[in-house]
């Protein structure tokens, strides 16, 4: 289980904080900074703003304290230098705003935010530096200098992760005394506090029941918080102790007068989650619980029509499924012939998947795998350590190499880059009839890489294909450019480091 952010929680010391002294002076102006740090930083728009205006002041600073201490006279005039850092600054804040650098909820004392992080800049520094040379080739007396851009990024880079980290600490800090006020008793509050328990949050829950029936019960079972009542008073004490609201229950259930109350303090003193916008908020999944046959007629679907974004990822499938095809060139001779020397034929291995609206189609993947012997009781999943992958198999799964014909797929239309994990049709139709609501994942193309791959483990039971489902859908429900994006980025983190199985 992930450590709390109460146990991440730098201790007050080690921070800088003074330690509290009684008397008056220094200590006690001190400790007023350091008090009203934390008052700022409880608002959810405080830290955004701190990390945007921070990006903006060192990169101006950076940009040009390098350029002057190597002597580059790159920019004629002054608007030059500012449509230069422009353009950069743009592209910075895009792709650090792509992987959460500019979201609260976002966890960046983590190894993994590190490798987002660093994969952002570098993407950036990529992108400013070609529209940056493009613009040169129509205006000769824009001389934009390589080193100086390098080195601006090479700087901004670790001073960037590390004032992220810092405000993160503070955050943690200010927060970690703070509850989440969550109304509601029955089932549903009792599923939400077993997901959060099991979750990286570390602030406590109250829990309070609006009919006061179950007071002084335990939420979910012996050591679960103790259900309380008095819900009015609570409303009228917002500012003081909790960090949020959450509505456990239905809102058809609650009084028009309760419903006035929280959509006051949603506006005016904290916000107000829904269990499934907390679910997506801070966890990036769907509960399951929330779905209905009527789910996908809801409001927000960025599939409900065909939209420019559906014509621009095609297109994208198509020019860099042929790219990668042609710079893989040598791997698609290398990794054939390890897997011939090392098991023989056949080098790729073939299975009918499910594709877009019930569609079947053969993929192509390496073969990592022992040849199947096709027993009716051979397990269908692949398990750690399982001893029918081959030694060569083993490396490329951690590479993820064994997915590179699936870009042959790609290229035809049978699956997109980025989409919910392509299903072999036989799981498929178990599934079906086992998990609710299984079939809505068909609604969008199939993937080499999805938001359920990049954040949960490779399934090994038709619990994960329930788990793994709750990620698909929170994609189908947010698809867009950002979303692809981030998985983008944190496909490379699994690539880069061999997290793959």
């Amino acid at each position: 289980m992930a450590s709390s952010e109460e146990s991440r929680a730098i201790p007050r010391h080690m921070l800088g904080f003074p330690e509290e002294s009684r008397r008056g002076g220094e200590g006690d102006s001190a400790a007023s900074r350091a008090g009203l740090w934390s008052r700022l930083l409880r608002h959810e728009w405080s830290a955004a703003g701190l990390y945007l205006f921070l990006d903006v002041v060192s990169w101006l600073a950076i940009y040009r304290i390098a350029g002057w201490f190597r002597y580059d006279a790159f920019y004629a005039t002054p608007f030059q230098f500012f449509i230069i850092n422009l353009i950069q600054l743009g592209v910075i804040v895009a792709a650090l705003y792509f992987v959460g650098g500019y979201d609260r909820t976002v966890e960046k004392l983590t190894l993994g935010y590190a490798a987002e992080h660093i994969l952002a800049i570098i993407a950036a520094a990529v992108v400013s530096a070609m529209l940056i040379y493009s613009a040169a080739t129509f205006d000769q007396t824009m001389k934009p200098s390589r080193g100086v851009l390098l080195l601006s990024f090479a700087i901004f880079l670790p001073l960037s992760l590390t004032y992220r980290r810092w405000i993160r600490q503070y955050v943690v800090t200010s927060s970690a005394g703070r509850s989440f006020l969550v109304i509601g008793s029955g089932a549903a509050a009792a599923r939400f506090y077993e997901a959060y328990r099991n979750s990286s949050n570390g602030q406590p829950l109250e829990f309070v029941d609006v009919n006061e029936e179950r007071v002084g019960q335990p939420i979910a079972g012996e050591g679960s918080p103790v259900i309380q009542g008095n819900l009015a008073s609570k409303l009228n004490n917002l500012g003081k102790g909790y960090s949020g609201i959450i509505l456990a229950e239905r809102a058809s259930s609650l009084s028009t007068k309760l419903l006035e109350r929280l959509v006051h303090a949603q506006f005016q003193e904290t916000r107000v989650y829904t269990l499934e916008s907390f679910y997506e908020t801070h966890w990036r999944y769907l509960p399951l619980g929330i779905v209905d046959p009527f789910w996908p007629l809801q409001t927000g679907f960025q599939l409900a029509r065909i939209s420019p974004y559906h014509y621009l990822k095609r297109l994208f499938d198509v020019v860099t499924s042929a790219t990668a095809l042609v710079l893989c060139l040598p791997l698609f001779v290398l990794v054939p012939l390890f897997i011939w020397i090392e098991d023989g034929s056949p080098i790729f291995f073939r299975q009918e998947r499910v594709g877009r609206d019930g569609k079947r189609f053969i993929l192509f993947k390496f073969r990592t795998m022992r040849r199947r012997s096709d027993h009716a009781d051979e397990d269908i999943y692949t398990r750690k350590d399982d001893c029918r992958v081959t030694s060569v198999g083993r490396w490329l799964r951690k590479l993820r190499l064994d997915e590179l014909p699936q870009l042959w797929n790609a290229f035809k239309g049978d699956i997109s880059l980025i989409g919910p994990r392509p299903e072999w049709s036989k799981c498929a139709e178990r599934y079906e009839q086992t998990i609710p609501f299984y079939h809505f994942r068909h609604l969008v193309k199939p993937g080499i890489t999805g938001w359920a791959q990049v954040n949960y483990p490779y399934g090994e039971s038709d619990e994960d294909a329930v788990e793994k489902l709750k990620y698909d859908l929170y994609y189908i429900r947010h698809y867009s450019l950002k979303l692809d994006a981030m998985i983008v980025l944190k496909t490379f983190y699994t690539m880069l480091f061999g997290k793959g199985r």
